[in-house]
């Protein structure tokens, strides 16, 4: 009994540092562009992280559950320590201010399981890798593409074929379509880094899980979203509406294609990326050098070491 309520904490504390980190981080684009209060950014989260995460997230959760390491090697205790070491590594982001990686953090814990088991998909774990270089790469090109050529050449149509009331109504309407998508993709994708090696060790079924941590998701966002918010909106690059609908549709897009292969991503990188991109499309590369994006990029990489190492530390105290 003990041990089943702390594998439902775990998935939980998880499932709500993930809200709170990297569901809320698919936000910050139109909350920096004023298009968004926080109070409607972290309400769309709730509701379309949950929708995603019950419709579109149990093949990322059987990935993540069943193989980077075979489900019947995990076991309970195990899923719990995995769960746990992610669930630190990102709420050490969430206390930083800093937009971190729930997929890597979940890897990286499961990796450290796997190392102490001597069992491990390498395959599968270099195509995840793959996935994580690529798509942050991917972003940035896209959003820098937008911003440089698209977007320009969108205002001036508008400007010329629009009146400014029927702009503002389309922009509006665009906003909304691409905030409940990308918060569909957040849940889709990130629910599994929640209850993913829980579903491995047999504790519930994909379906329960998507509904468990689809739920943590919208709880996370709702009681801590708000401080990610800030440093995705304000602190990496100035953006407008229409920049900021390039961005959710760009990640949005990304993050649901890797959620139909299967493949949990950085969608914490995703959105930084894309917002970095299309800030150097506006302001040149000298965006690369902000402050607030070298701290991003710190904690990108020392995040699935950090939980990768606290796994593996922690089940060896416990089976040693």
């Amino acid at each position: 009994m003990i041990i089943a309520l702390a594998a439902i904490a775990s998935a939980i504390f998880m499932g709500i540092n993930i809200g709170g980190n990297n569901a809320a981080a698919a936000m910050g684009a139109a909350y920096g562009a004023r298009a968004r209060t926080k109070r409607q950014a972290v309400i769309l989260i709730a509701v379309f992280s949950l929708l995603g995460a019950i419709l579109s997230g149990e093949d990322v959760i059987r990935t993540l559950g069943e193989g980077i390491v075979p489900g019947n090697t995990i076991t309970l205790v195990a899923a719990i320590i995995a769960t746990s070491a992610a669930a630190i590594s990102l709420f050490i982001g969430n206390v930083l201010k800093v937009p971190i990686s729930a997929s890597q953090s979940a890897v990286g814990a499961i990796v450290g399981i796997g190392i102490f088991y001597g069992i491990l998909d390498i395959q599968l774990l270099s195509k995840i890798v793959g996935w994580w270089i690529a798509t942050p790469v991917l972003a940035f090109v896209l959003a820098y593409l937008s911003g440089k050529y698209i977007h320009p050449r969108l205002v001036v149509w508008l400007v010329e074929h629009e009146s400014e009331a029927q702009i503002r109504s389309t922009i509006k309407k665009l906003l909304i379509v691409s905030g409940c998508y990308v918060a569909y993709s957040a849940g889709a994708n990130n629910a599994a880094n929640a209850v993913g090696p829980l579903v491995g060790a047999g504790f519930m079924e994909p379906g329960t899980g998507a509904i468990v941590g689809g739920l943590a998701l919208g709880i996370g966002a709702i009681l801590i979203g708000g401080r990610i918010l800030e440093t995705v909106g304000t602190e990496i690059a100035e953006i407008c509406t229409i920049r900021a609908i390039f961005i959710e549709v760009i990640a949005a897009i990304i993050v649901h294609s890797a959620s139909i292969a299967g493949i949990p991503v950085a969608l914490g990188q995703l959105v930084p990326a894309a917002i970095i991109g299309i800030g150097c499309a506006n302001k040149g590369f000298a965006t690369m050098n902000n402050k607030t994006v070298r701290r991003i990029v710190v904690m990108w990489v020392t995040s699935p070491l950090l939980a990768g190492l606290l796994a593996y530390s922690a089940i060896r105290l416990v089976y040693l």
